[in-house]
């Protein structure tokens, strides 16, 4: 087994200041398993303040033993190892962190304390190469299984999180839970509460950058985990569509993601494709192919933003998922949408969204059981976007702003200003060759004669054809859903 540079230098030292070094964890499992480590492990008899001694460039700053040391390694896998002794762990009276940790003598007392067999395993890093194997995790790794190491109710009754856990291990590796470990998790599911969501959103997220996302979905779902993490899923379970769809919501939403998943969109875009009917349940009017779902994605983007927020998501996540929510619903219909059409719609839903929405789109179209995610009608609108998406769409865009409105026509800040602008904004998104300096210009002096009701008129008029325009976007009633 070969192992990095630093890794290898680590474990020298160690062991020539008379001290073991194992490799444990994760990063075993994964090098047993022809995996590339997300990080690199080692289990040691030294103590802490030997550790440090060892090693100059490293921080210990908690109570679990766990030494961080600088290898100078430019790679962010192994740019910090963590090197933790040997220790046993006390009661869980939290269900999240042990009441008392101590140091243990041996790797066997170390490894008895971890959660599944196939992270109990250690390779003893020197010419011997030892591997310590005392609950079968080897075996476990052959056959694909997750187990706990010793009781199930006991281990997850010490650390709640472990449920989630062995969940996300399933999906990342593509093993099966064990059947005792299985009916343990189903028993012990309301203990999750108990977790922070902080951690429950680490788990989440990192099932759901898996090849199996869905199935991770799924098996939350089967083993009653999902109730603790996003109930609001639930909701669609079994749960009819109309003659758009083949599938009920939840289904829907899976294979959305899946899609999502194939193609590797990033985190944001597979919480949309997973969230973007989220809303749908609380909506649904009527039964059978003609049931309708009006306005579930206004709906769905204020449930997905709860829900996000609740698992402790960053402000910018949150803000992006909820908006591809929101516009998911864009229509497009070639030879009726103008090209003032088209900037209105990037004026509504932000150019730097419009790559993810039309992702989006992709996954919802495969999600609901059609062939094919780029349509015709999707390729024209792509075209069409590429076409005017230089065009100006808002005033920031206009070759004339607020201060050069207010010397030239000679008044001071006002509500005019700002009227001015929208009016010359309207006719260059009408006509963007107007959006020359000099026609501005010349434009703004006649804008000047008209009243302030008379401009007033102008920008209601303007509203009115934003909102027919973005009736004719969000119109569902119809059965207007997809682009086909």
């Amino acid at each position: 087994m070969v192992f990095p540079k630093e890794i290898e230098k680590i474990s020298e030292k160690l062991t020539k200041a008379g001290f073991k070094a194992y490799l444990v964890g994760g990063s075993l499992r994964d090098l047993l398993l022809k995996r590339e480590p997300k990080d690199w492990d080692i289990a040691t008899d030294a103590k802490p303040e030997e550790i440090q001694k060892i090693f100059a460039d490293s921080v210990y700053e908690n109570d679990f033993g766990t030494v961080a040391v600088k290898s100078g390694s430019e790679d962010p896998k192994l740019k910090i190892v963590e090197i933790t002794t040997f220790r046993l762990e006390g009661k869980y009276t939290d269900l999240r962190h042990p009441d008392e940790i101590k140091f243990a003598k041996t790797i066997e007392e170390d490894l008895s304390r971890r959660d599944f067999t196939i992270n109990a395993l250690a390779l003893l890093l020197d010419k011997k190469s030892e591997l310590i194997d005392c609950f079968g995790g080897l075996k476990d790794l052959d056959k694909k299984i997750i187990s706990t190491v010793g009781s199930p109710d006991d281990r997850f009754k010490e650390d709640a999180l472990r449920l989630l856990r062995a969940v996300r291990l399933s999906a990342e590796l593509g093993f099966v839970i064990e059947g005792k470990t299985l009916s343990s998790i189903k028993k012990n599911s309301k203990l999750l509460k108990k977790i922070s969501e902080e951690r429950i959103r680490d788990e989440f997220e990192k099932m759901i950058m898996t090849p199996r996302a869905s199935e991770g979905i799924i098996l939350l779902r089967d083993s009653g985990l999902l109730e603790f993490v996003l109930p609001e899923l639930l909701e669609g379970d079994k749960v009819s569509q109309n003659k758009h769809h083949i599938y009920d919501i939840f289904e829907h939403s899976l294979r959305s993601l899946d899609y999502a998943v194939k193609k590797d969109f990033n985190l944001e875009l597979r919480l949309a494709a997973l969230l973007h009917d989220i809303g749908k349940p609380r909506v649904k009017n009527g039964t059978g192919e003609n049931a309708t779902f009006y306005a579930h994605e206004i709906v769905g983007a204020k449930m997905a933003s709860a829900a996000l927020a609740r698992l402790c998501f960053s402000k910018k996540i949150i803000d992006k998922v909820r908006h591809l929510v929101r516009f998911h619903m864009f229509n497009y219909a070639v030879g009726e949408v103008t090209d003032a059409g088209v900037r209105r719609l990037i004026a509504r839903v932000g150019l730097e969204h419009l790559d993810d929405l039309i992702k989006l789109r992709e996954a919802d179209r495969i999600g609901s059981g059609v062939p094919k995610a780029f349509p015709y009608k999707l390729r024209h609108l792509l075209y069409m976007i590429e076409k005017v998406r230089h065009d100006p769409i808002s005033p920031k865009n206009l070759k004339i702003d607020g201060n050069e409105i207010m010397k030239l026509l000679k008044i001071n800040p006002s509500p005019k200003v700002g009227m001015v602008l929208n009016a010359l904004l309207d006719e260059v998104m009408e006509t963007p060759e107007k959006n020359d300096k000099k026609i501005l210009e010349k434009r703004a002096k006649e804008l000047n004669k008209l009243s302030d009701e008379e401009l007033a008129a102008l920008m209601a008029e303007s509203k009115k054809k934003q909102a027919a325009f973005e009736a004719a976007v969000d119109e569902e009633i119809k059965g207007r859903h997809y682009i086909k």
